[in-house]
């Protein structure tokens, strides 16, 4: 069935458009009211976002890196410093025909192939804008013509700017640390863009590190207007950086320095306290690196140089070498064995060896010292005395004095790196090897071997509780000493011990070579040494081979703690040299400490000294740097320059290198096979400390 036409008459017709006319109006309204809102909400909510779009259009703002705050000593002497800095740089991302602006700059600057070889190696493996250092320390005239030629040169970033300086070099590396360039990971994690600003550093490892917030400072911002592509129409006023805040040590610069000399070609560390308060004077780990290396990023070869030394100078030893601390603790024990009721007087008769069980343990001196109480068993470090008293009183009397005397302690200082070493007893060793504590243990720790691990810091610390009877806490930033309270031990019964370390250098002990040369001061100390490998019943046989005869790492560890003066203690230290094995006599413990000791109270008495024996090392320990790295160049064939000079892009922090945390499992592990105790009489007690005169 068909439906019917429509008809269409003029009314529909009007009606139809008068429809469509008023829809069409209605969309036109309702566009017409979005626009305006729009409009609206541009002008007035959006405008500050706008204008500062518009503005950054026309004028060009460029972060200028603040100045550093310095690090300086207890007297205000600089040990981290700024020098003013002209340095070019390249971005990459803004870099246009990269090949002739390199020539260009080759041409300006009077770069050699090695140069362009490392830039070129570097701009490899930059991202973004990290800028690329093409030279720095320019001077004027050579910074002004790469400023006069820019419009010629995208992507070059000319700046004047502060870069790190550290005036003592490697005898502060282990204390500052260093600065160093964002990382790429750096970014990502902060989106800080000031940490692409040419020039920029920021603390990479040490005090550098963890001081960051209060060293860096805010930065300031170049300001240039610009034409639509970029060119430079005038210099708008430069909003000035605010320099970081300037941080004070309580270390003493010149003793610092002092100390790093002092230690000579040995591998090891000092530490000074001063026992009044506890703030530490000196923090010296060598050999070491030189800080401002790292500055600009350190070379392939160095990196590898520092990597491959068996004396591992990217350790901050203070803090991360872990150590038998051998006979130094023989004070500390003692006073345990006093608060365990041991009577002062009472003797034991040391005839060179003692039978325990199945087993013998020897003493240092085979033929025996004879009859000794506690004041000659410290000055002589009778072992058989340490054998016999621990084997009485049980090793769970004494651990808990050796922990309130500062071994296996933390401290809060400010540096990410630290090891806090063992101080064992029969639960420890149950809960960590599944194993119950023999006889055996308790003469190893007695003697401060088998389980028992320090850190020199730790040492410093014992020293200086052993002086003062106070439980000191070691501070390095000025103004935050800790109050100390007293240690909960009898007077009397430290006097005992302090008698004893005096006369084990002044009285015909084992320390007579510290004996101090200044007129009315008198140093009390102990002798220590630290067996680092297993001796065979076949070499007992035979004889024990000396440390003169055995490779660097098999030789005994050699230590040393003491205060002054000894009738009213001031100063205590801890010096430890790894694999030192008491071989070379100016270079041994004793020495050093009563050198570093005369250094506090005659200064030129101990320059005189150290001015006698240095020229025999090699010079001072910057000279000796030097000669190293040439001897490790040409060692290596002489390697191109160019791959020399390149950046070590992979290099982490110093303290978390791959060498620094081989090195310490390494030492754990020796620790850890000699300590374990299978057979009767084979262990470090049944040799004996190597304990001599020294």
């Amino acid at each position: 069935m068909s439906r019917p036409e429509r008809i269409l008459t003029e009314a529909t017709q009007s009606y139809s458009f008068s429809r469509r006319a008023l829809m069409l109006g209605v969309g036109q309204g309702a566009f017409a009211l979005v626009l305006a809102g729009r409009m609206t909400w541009l002008a007035i909510a959006e405008n500050e976002h706008y204008s500062l779009l518009s503005e950054s259009n026309r004028v060009n703002n460029t972060l200028v890196p603040p100045r550093r705050g310095w690090i300086v000593d207890r007297h205000g002497r600089p040990i981290a410093n700024n020098r003013t800095d002209f340095r070019v740089d390249l971005i990459p991302d803004l870099l246009e025909d990269k090949d002739r602006v390199i020539a260009e700059l080759q041409r300006l600057l009077g770069l050699k192939d090695t140069d362009l070889a490392r830039i070129a190696a570097d701009l490899k493996h930059a991202r973004g804008i990290q800028p690329v250092q093409v030279v720095d320390n320019l001077d004027w005239e050579r910074f002004a013509s790469i400023s006069v030629h820019l419009p010629q040169l995208p992507g070059v970033q000319p700046t004047r700017a502060f870069a790190r300086s550290y005036p003592l070099g490697a005898a502060v590396a282990h204390l500052t640390g260093y600065v160093g360039a964002a990382s790429s990971e750096q970014y990502l994690k902060t989106k800080d863009p000031l940490l692409l600003a040419p020039g920029f550093k920021l603390g990479k490892d040490g005090l550098e590190k963890t001081l960051e917030q209060t060293l860096r400072g805010v930065p300031g911002a170049k300001r240039v207007e610009v034409t639509a592509r970029g060119k430079l129409v005038r210099e708008l006023a430069t909003r000035p950086d605010q320099p970081g805040h300037t941080a004070r040590l309580t270390i003493d610069a010149g003793l610092q320095e002092y100390a790093a000399r002092r230690l000579g070609t040995n591998s090891g560390s000092a530490v000074v306290i001063d026992c009044l308060s506890g703030e530490m004077l000196a923090m010296v780990s060598m050999p070491a690196y030189d800080p401002n290396s790292f500055t600009d990023g350190i070379s392939h070869l160095e990196w590898k140089m520092l990597s491959d030394n068996d004396h591992v100078p990217l350790m901050n030893k203070v803090l991360q070498g872990l150590y038998p601390p051998g006979s130094t603790v023989k004070p500390m024990n003692g006073l345990a064995l006093l608060a365990a009721g041991i009577d002062p007087s009472a003797r034991v008769n040391c005839t060179g060896a003692l039978r325990v069980g199945n087993g013998v343990f020897h003493c240092h001196k085979k033929s025996g010292h004879g009859g000794l109480d506690l004041k000659h068993a410290i000055m002589q470090s009778c072992d058989i005395y340490f054998y016999e008293m621990a084997r009485r009183v049980g090793y769970d009397k004494i651990a808990p004095i050796a922990r309130e005397m500062g071994l296996g302690q933390k401290f809060e200082l400010p540096f990410a790196s630290q090891r806090y070493g063992t101080m064992p007893d029969p639960a420890w060793k149950l809960k960590k090897y599944k194993t119950a504590w023999t006889v055996a243990d308790s003469l190893n720790a007695s003697i401060g071997q088998g389980y028992v691990l320090a850190n020199p810091l730790q040492l410093a610390v014992m020293a200086s509780r052993l002086a003062s009877g106070r439980a000191l806490k070691p501070s390095i930033i000025a103004g935050q000493a800790h109050d100390a309270p007293e240690i909960g031990i009898a007077p009397e019964h430290f006097a005992v011990v302090r008698d004893a370390m005096f006369n084990v250098v002044n009285g015909g002990g084992t320390g007579g070579a510290a004996r101090m040369q200044v007129p009315g001061i008198s140093l009390a100390a102990k002798t220590g040494t630290a067996q680092v490998r297993r001796i065979t019943m076949a070499e007992r046989a035979g004889g024990v081979l000396k440390n003169a005869s055995l490779p660097f790492k098999l030789r005994d560890h050699a230590l040393f703690v003491c205060f002054a003066p000894a009738d009213k203690p001031r100063y205590a230290a801890a010096i430890v040299l790894e694999h030192n094995g008491h071989t070379v006599r100016n270079l041994d413990t004793p020495m050093i400490g009563r050198d570093i000791m005369t250094y506090l109270f005659d200064r030129e008495r101990a320059l005189k000294s150290l001015a006698e024996v240095e020229p025999t090392w090699g010079g001072d320990y910057k000279t000796r740097m030097a000669a190293e790295s040439e001897a490790y160049r040409l060692a290596a064939n002489a390697p191109p320059p160019t791959v020399a000079a390149q950046t070590e892009v992979g290099a982490t922090a110093a303290t978390e290198a791959p060498a620094v945390n081989a090195a310490a499992a390494a030492d754990v592990s020796t620790a850890e096979a000699v300590a374990h105790t299978t057979e009767s009489g084979n262990s470090v007690a049944a040799d004996g400390t190597t304990e001599r005169d020294q």
